[in-house]
């Protein structure tokens, strides 16, 4: 997890349950509570860089990453 997503969480990395992207992601709000919800509502999901949907797979040795949007000039 990356900025916002990692303020939320308290962590930049855990390891939750889950047959898809989605249930990963769901896993993850309900131990990290709704403002993780909140970001990840807004957020960029990856699964071992490349950009994932709720639907994909995922194995034991999958990544998921949740990256929030961030602004720069």
């Amino acid at each position: 997890m990356f900025a916002q997503a990692r303020d939320c969480a308290g962590t930049n990395e855990t390891c939750v349950d889950g047959v898809t992207v989605g249930e990963v992601l769901d896993a993850a709000v309900e131990r990290y509570g709704t403002r993780l919800a909140t970001v990840i509502a807004f957020s960029a999901i990856w699964l071992n860089g490349e950009p994932a949907g709720r639907e994909q797979p995922v194995g034991d040795s999958d990544e998921v990453a949740v990256l929030p949007p961030v602004s720069g000039g």
